[in-house]
C-alpha cells in the first residue's frame, strides 16, 4: 500500500466513542508509516518510589516532542501512560526520530527516568502477522484523538520492552546536546479527586484478534461497564466541574521546568511558570478572562479534550466510579476471561492524573492526558500483559 503524508489529515472523523467499535470503518495505515514508541525502564520502581506523575511527563513527552518536529503534519498518537506512541509518515520520520532520540538522550537529566525508545514500520508489522489500522475521534474543534485497531501497536509495546541492545527496533543513541523540544507540555491542574469513591483505570483486550473478535469485545465491553454504572460512559469521565482545580504555586512547576526550559536556565524558566501560573490562578479563581485564556471556555473546551475513553487495540478507560461498581466490573471482566474471550487489567486510586499539552491557545489546540494516580494504566497493564504472555504466544517477541 502506497503511504501518503495526508493519509491521516484526510480522514473523516468520527463524532462519538460509541463509533471507536465499528472497525469496518478504520482505515489501513500505510505500509511506509513508521511506529515511534517511547517507554521507561522500570516504571514499576519509579511508580513504588512514589514518582507517578513524572512517569506521566515522559509518557506525555514522548508525544509533544515529536509533534513539535513535525509541525507541517497530523499525525495519529496514544498516551500510555508510562509511554507515548506516534505513527509518523515517511516525510516525517527523520525528524521523528531525531525528535524521540534526543528526548532520550535528556530523560535522565530532565526526569530521572530512563527512556527506551524505538521505531518499526507498519510493513514490518504486517510481515510478522499483525495490523494496524486508524480512525480519527473529534474531540471538538481542531482536536482529535486517534483509535487504533488491530493488534500492531499491543505487539509493537511488547516488542520494544523486552529488546535488548543490538534489537533492530531500538533507536541508536544520539551524541547531541541540543535538548528535546517540549514547548506546551505542562502539568499545573491538581490531581482531579473521585466524587464517587474511586478513579478506576480499565485495560480489556479481546481474545479473538479478528476484526470481527474486536468489535464485538468492544461494544460487549463498553455496554457491560455502561450497564454497572448505570449511564452512559462519559457521565463518569474524571474531568468535570467538581474535579477541575487550581492552586498557585503549582505543585509541579519545578517538573514542568525542567521539562520546558530548553536553552533557558531552570531558573529562569521556573519564574516565568510561576509568573504564568499566577494569572492563570487569578484569571480561573474569578472566572476572568485575559488575551487568549478564558477561563469559563478553556475548562469547558477541557472536558472535551480529554483522553479518558480511548482504543489502541485494546480497550482503555479511565472512570470515575462507585467502590461497588468497580468491583461489579472487576467480577464482569474476571468472568470474561476464565471464559477465554478476553486479557483484561484494572487499577484504582482516589484521583487521577492529567498531563495537559497546549498547541496553540489563540486557536484552541490542546489535549490532556488522564491517567490513574499511583501506578494507573502502568500497574493495570502488568496482569494484562502476563496473561497475554501465558496465553498467547503470539505476543512472546522474536
Amino acid at each position: 500500500m502506497t503511504g501518503s503524508a495526508d493519509f491521516y489529515r484526510n480522514l473523516i472523523p468520527a463524532t462519538s466513542f460509541a463509533e471507536a467499535a465499528e472497525l469496518q470503518l478504520y482505515q489501513r495505515v500505510p505500509d511506509d508509516w513508521t511506529v515511534l514508541m517511547g517507554d521507561i525502564r522500570s516504571s514499576t520502581a519509579a511508580i513504588e518510589a512514589g514518582r507517578y506523575k513524572a512517569v506521566n511527563m515522559v509518557g506525555a513527552a514522548v508525544i509533544t516532542t515529536i509533534l513539535n518536529a513535525c509541525p507541517n503534519h497530523d499525525i495519529p498518537f496514544v498516551f500510555g501512560g508510562d509511554g507515548g506512541t506516534v505513527v509518523v509518515p515517511p516525510a516525517a520520520l527523520e525528524a521523528g526520530r531525531t525528535a524521540l532520540s534526543r528526548l532520550q538522550a535528556h530523560a535522565r537529566e530532565i526526569f530521572d527516568l530512563d527512556l527506551r525508545v524505538g521505531a518499526l514500520t507498519v510493513a514490518a508489522l504486517r510481515a510478522g502477522g499483525h495490523d494496524l489500522s486508524v480512525m480519527k475521534l473529534r474531540l471538538s474543534k481542531d482536536n482529535h484523538l486517534a483509535m487504533f485497531g488491530g493488534d500492531g501497536l499491543v505487539y509493537a509495546d511488547a516488542w520494544l520492552k523486552r529488546a535488548t541492545p543490538g534489537d533492530p527496533i531500538l533507536l541508536d543513541p544520539v551524541d547531541n546536546t541540543e535538548p528535546p523540544d517540549l514547548e506546551g507540555l505542562s502539568c499545573r491542574w491538581q490531581p482531579l479527586e473521585s466524587q464517587n469513591g474511586m478513579m478506576l483505570n480499565i485495560i480489556s483486550m479481546s481474545a479473538d484478534p479478528s476484526l470481527a473478535g474486536e468489535r464485538r469485545h468492544f461494544q460487549e465491553v463498553t455496554r457491560a461497564i455502561a450497564g454497572i454504572l448505570g449511564a452512559p460512559l462519559e457521565l463518569s469521565a474524571p474531568v468535570s466541574d467538581s474535579t477541575l482545580v487550581f492552586k498557585w504555586p503549582p505543585a509541579t512547576v519545578d517538573l514542568e521546568a525542567r521539562a520546558t526550559a530548553g536553552r533557558k536556565s531552570k531558573w529562569r524558566r521556573r519564574l516565568e511558570i510561576l509568573n504564568q501560573s499566577l494569572i492563570q490562578y487569578v484569571l480561573e479563581r474569578f472566572n476572568q478572562r485575559a488575551g487568549y485564556y478564558d477561563a469559563l471556555a478553556y475548562r469547558e473546551q477541557m472536558r472535551h479534550n480529554t483522553d479518558f475513553e480511548k482504543y489502541d487495540g485494546m480497550l482503555r478507560l479511565v472512570l470515575d466510579v462507585r467502590v461497588e461498581q468497580a468491583a461489579r466490573i472487576d467480577i464482569y471482566l474476571r468472568q470474561a476471561h476464565e471464559r477465554g474471550e478476553l486479557y483484561y487489567g484494572l487499577h484504582s486510586a482516589r484521583e487521577a492524573l492529567m498531563t495537559c499539552v497546549v498547541f496553540s491557545l489563540a486557536e484552541k489546540r490542546h489535549i490532556h492526558f488522564i491517567d490513574g494516580a499511583g501506578g494507573g494504566f502502568a500497574l493495570a497493564a502488568l496482569d494484562l500483559k502476563r496473561q497475554l504472555e501465558a496465553g498467547d504466544p503470539a505476543y512472546q517477541t522474536p
